[in-house]
């Protein structure tokens, strides 16, 4: 199933277009991350999808409905957490998630159950007393992520959920999104810490200049703009026979020794599965033990620079 879709996608702001004919297609039950440079329009896409602001053309469907014609439904299916977020200071933790479990009208009994589920989630627990004021950054990220969830929406849209957090914060913020993700939920992220979108994510979309130019895994995407894929080779003996039948092989461009001790390669190579397959067998019938012999990981890094014209920032 489909959770969100779009259409042709646009938003201008002052007739300048910070979303321009965006389509989407994301699956229930993934986790897709956003990327793309400072006013790519990732902000923009998420508060159009949330609700906030209005496209200027285009369609939104959330669970297959049309945002405009079912929005009072789509609001409980969808939980929003923005890149700037306010808190209500003066309040206790447990109070901040029921003051927004009463905003949604739930019962004072449901209300409790859901207040102290949530804070069991998140980790939050032994906060429950504490004021909001007193928690760390990453605590706050934590606590407004439980905030977006209090209707338990089965759509997060987060932008740049692990913004300013540190190492330790980053990693538990990580794994609460994956916890979430095996709950069922459909989560759409931005963020610029491009190697954490490359561990955690199912999917992901490049955005530039308000277009979507590549969507898909890592992998199809790096396969889509490059003619070659890179194989890592790790030899055990036999290196020069080795480099021999590689520099031989009509379908390798490049070698790229990583390592001496044990003899470690990086090949750029043109064939398919069939001709890897075929290299593989000519090694090892030529007398070379092989250790290691695969395709290298996808770079999320490099694909971004490549598509974006160089742009690392988010």
């Amino acid at each position: 199933m489909i959770a969100i879709t779009t259409r042709n996608l646009t938003r201008s702001f002052n007739g300048v277009s910070a979303v321009n004919d965006l389509s989407l297609k994301i699956q229930a039950g993934t986790l897709y991350g956003l990327i793309g440079p400072n006013g790519a329009g990732k902000t923009t896409t998420l508060r159009m999808l949330a609700g906030l602001i209005e496209p200027t053309s285009g369609e939104i469907r959330i669970n297959e409905l049309r945002n405009r014609d079912y929005w009072r439904e789509l609001q409980w299916q969808i939980g929003y957490m923005p890149d700037f977020y306010g808190v209500y200071e003066d309040m206790l933790v447990w109070e901040y998630l029921d003051f927004f479990a009463r905003c949604y009208r739930l019962a004072p009994e449901r209300r409790k159950q859901v207040t102290e589920e949530l804070l069991d989630l998140v980790d939050l627990a032994e906060k429950r007393e504490a004021y909001v004021h007193t928690l760390s950054r990453g605590m706050r990220q934590r606590l407004c992520l439980a905030h977006a969830l209090v209707h338990d929406p089965n759509i997060l849209l987060l932008d740049e959920p692990a913004s300013g957090l540190d190492p330790r914060a980053r990693v538990e913020m990580r794994e609460l999104l994956r916890e979430l993700r095996d709950m069922g939920k459909t989560i759409l992220l931005s963020s610029h810490i491009l190697s954490e979108l490359a561990e955690l994510c199912d999917t992901v979309g490049i955005i530039d200049h308000g277009q979507l130019v590549a969507s898909g895994s890592i992998e199809e995407i790096q396969k889509r703009i490059s003619q070659t894929r890179r194989l890592v080779l790790r030899l055990l003996d036999n290196k020069f026979i080795a480099q021999e039948i590689l520099q031989s092989n009509q379908h390798v461009s490049s070698i790229s020794v990583l390592a001496e001790e044990p003899f470690t390669a990086e090949v750029r190579f043109s064939g398919g599965e069939a001709d890897a397959a075929n290299l593989l067998e000519n090694l090892v019938g030529s007398g070379v033990r092989v250790a290691l012999f695969g395709e290298a990981n996808a770079n999320l890094e490099d694909v971004f620079l490549h598509l974006t014209g160089g742009d690392e920032s988010g």
